[in-house]
């Protein structure tokens, strides 16, 4: 595996599932083959699971094992799109696809309900489990894909969490990750890929001050 300072992250919002522009992201991911981790988000299939949990009661630690098995379904469907991209559900088959070259999409349900420090609550979404990941691999930069324009600025972690953009833990799984973090919107996709095949960084930084 190449430097683990050279790691990114790439949190692809499942919000790009029907969108014209997955394809495009897929293949800006597929250009950082060996460098580049992608954190599927949820997407459509979270969003049942939210329908689901109002219609029939069951409580956030159920709906938070089946949100994860949502992320789990859009990345086997993204795996499927390109041959670089492969799943992964441990720290060591992460390693072991950048070791090929390839690019891993995380499967985050075993390694998440493994884990001490991560709650089961909506509170937590993809954002905050890219960072955590980030950390647990040694990434440098998480990069969170997102289908809205982020604000003009200066981007601070708590107020994209005003705005609704990453979820209320975002800014502490962020600095607990030690790693760096930018967002990017839909048209972001081809300086994306430059940055990914070169190791470089794209988007707006988030500031954790």
């Amino acid at each position: 595996m190449r430097d683990p300072i050279d790691l990114t992250v790439v949190k692809l919002g499942g919000s790009y599932a029907f969108s014209s522009n997955l394809k495009k992201w897929v293949d800006a991911v597929a250009a950082g083959a060996g460098r580049v981790v992608v954190a599927p988000g949820g997407g459509p299939f979270a969003d049942t699971v939210r329908t689901a949990q109002a219609r029939m009661g069951f409580d956030d630690r159920a709906a938070h094992r089946m949100a994860l098995l949502a992320m789990d379904q859009y990345g086997y469907a993204l795996a499927n799109l390109r041959t670089e991209l492969r799943l992964a559900a441990s720290a060591t088959a992460i390693r072991r696809v950048l070791l090929d070259g390839g690019v891993p999409v995380w499967s985050a349900t075993r390694m998440v309900c493994s884990a001490k420090d991560i709650p089961w609550s909506w509170e937590v979404t993809s954002d905050s489990l890219a960072a955590w990941l980030a950390g647990r691999i040694g990434a440098k930069r998480v990069l969170l894909v997102k289908h809205v324009e982020p604000p003009p600025g200066p981007l601070r972690a708590h107020d994209l969490v005003a705005h609704g953009i990453v979820d209320s833990a975002f800014p502490r799984f962020l600095r607990a990750s030690g790693a760096e973090a930018f967002i990017a919107g839909p048209a972001e996709y081809a300086a994306a890929a430059l940055a990914m095949r070169n190791g470089g960084r794209v988007g707006a930084r988030i500031d954790l001050r």
